[in-house]
């Protein structure tokens, strides 16, 4: 191939996502990951792209709105691009509401949204019985629209096969040239902390399952700290664990089991649903908790995209869209909370 304008080395969501920005405003890219796409945190089973709370907005409560908003002709121009499906839908999210103080606060919140959602989406109130739905004590659910969710695994297929039909694929090495994209997850923020005097970040495990229930354009639940997630390929996924000490992060174990367990309980619908995917990962968590964009500093030519720690699927587009502009215009447009700096 002719000399790349821009090197991404790490082909999970962030890595795969910004070449894909770049490529379609034009540039040459190459993608690097010796352990293929999807390797990481990335390949994993849940794939909740959920809204922060519209309540005491900030800079990433805006920035995550608007990369949801964008999510829908995001990840359509990638299907049609590449022929593979991400699983994408925006069908919504159930959770319940537990007492009164829940319910006060969700009406605060809904009156939040109808402002800072910008008439995009709603938050409401709803009563809602049935076998897809979350026992309430109250009574009442809090249900949005702006929630979505798509399979990590399928998303990053999608993403590779757009890249291909535009002559970019993963390369397991090479060498870099241009702009080099360092998106690189945990062993990146392992990096980063061994040449500072402080944590830049770490890595926190997860631990998720694949059940075989077709619930397909049902709303995603948020319940008792878990996920439930109807793909749209008959499966659902459930999770997650978030475990700061771990010895292996690719292996599952009893704190599995009982997500699964507290999963069938919450949802009695899936008490016989076959567990056909068991699946752990270390998802990458910068100090600040927010996503780092940037320059990385004292490396002229060299940037960082990381830290996506839960929400990195949902960043994704607007993460792509603010780093090709940051790449290839050399505007910067990142949250200030978001730069390097913040995490260093």
């Amino acid at each position: 191939m002719a000399t790349p304008d821009i090197t991404i080395r790490g082909a999970g969501i962030f890595g795969l996502s910004i070449a894909w920005a770049c490529v379609q405003r034009g540039a040459g890219v190459r993608v690097i990951d010796p352990n293929g796409a999807g390797s990481g945190s990335s390949g994993g089973v849940v794939g909740a792209l959920a809204p922060h709370v519209p309540e005491n907005w900030n800079a990433k409560k805006q920035f995550q709105l608007e990369s949801l908003l964008m999510a829908a002709r995001f990840w359509a121009q990638i299907e049609a691009a590449g022929g593979v499906r991400a699983g994408y839908a925006r069908t919504g999210r159930l959770q319940p509401v537990a007492d009164d103080h829940a319910l006060a606060l969700a009406q605060g919140r809904q009156a939040g949204a109808a402002t800072l959602w910008q008439g995009q989406a709603d938050w409401s109130i709803v009563a809602r019985a049935g076998a897809w739905a979350p026992k309430s004590a109250s009574g009442q659910l809090i249900f949005d629209t702006l929630s979505a969710h798509l399979h990590p695994r399928r998303a990053c297929d999608a993403l590779v096969a757009a890249l291909a039909a535009h002559g970019v694929a993963v390369e397991p090495d090479g060498d870099e040239a241009g702009q080099v994209v360092w998106a690189t997850g945990v062993a990146g923020l392992d990096t980063l902390t061994r040449n500072h005097t402080r944590l830049v970040g770490a890595g926190v495990k997860g631990q998720a399952a694949l059940l075989e229930f077709d619930a397909q354009g049902a709303p995603q639940l948020f319940t008792d700290g878990l996920h439930i997630i109807p793909h749209m390929d008959g499966t659902v996924g459930v999770g997650s664990t978030s475990e700061r000490a771990y010895t292996a992060p690719d292996t599952t174990d009893d704190q599995l089991d009982d997500i699964i367990a507290r999963v069938r309980t919450a949802l009695p619908v899936l008490a016989e649903a076959k567990v056909i995917q068991r699946w752990a990962g270390a998802r990458p968590r910068s100090r600040s908790r927010a996503p780092m964009l940037g320059a990385w500093p004292d490396r002229p030519g060299h940037f960082i995209a990381n830290g996506g720690f839960k929400i990195g699927f949902g960043m994704a587009p607007k993460v792509a869209d603010t780093m090709a502009t940051l790449l290839l215009d050399g505007r910067n447009t990142i949250p200030a909370g978001f730069e390097v700096e913040a995490s260093l």
